[in-house]
């Protein structure tokens, strides 16, 4: 697994995705990886003590991007998922078909809230 994190200015407020490892790649060779440029490193206050992290700030326009690039992978995602998955699947064949599913909206959700300031794709 690895991890994609959200950042408050002040660190009081975090959260971490994990995403498993060909999520990640599609990822990386998507325009997610594009979006906002090469990470910069931000000092931010973090578990009670300061630290430098290569972070992409969430400006308004940049959080636009990602909105955009999340929803548009969703409705793609979600016409797969629908095809591949029909009427009626197992338990197992759900959770493994709707995966990257969820771990869009996941993202898609971070990405809207407004608290997290920055975002840490590594």
């Amino acid at each position: 697994m690895l991890d994609i994190s959200f950042y408050s200015t002040n660190g009081s407020e975090s959260e971490t995705v994990d995403v498993a490892e060909n999520l990640y790649e599609w990822l990386a060779k998507s325009d997610f990886s594009k979006i906002g440029g090469e990470s910069i490193d931000i000092k931010i206050y973090l578990d009670e003590e300061d630290v430098i992290l290569p972070l992409v700030e969430l400006d308004r326009d940049i959080r636009q991007q990602f909105k955009k690039f999340f929803s548009e992978a969703i409705i793609s995602e979600s016409d797969a998922v629908l095809t591949k998955l029909g009427d009626s699947p197992s338990k197992e064949e759900y959770q493994t078909g709707t995966y990257r599913l969820r771990k869009m909206l996941e993202l898609l959700k971070c990405v809207e809230n407004e608290n997290y300031q920055y975002l840490q794709r590594i």
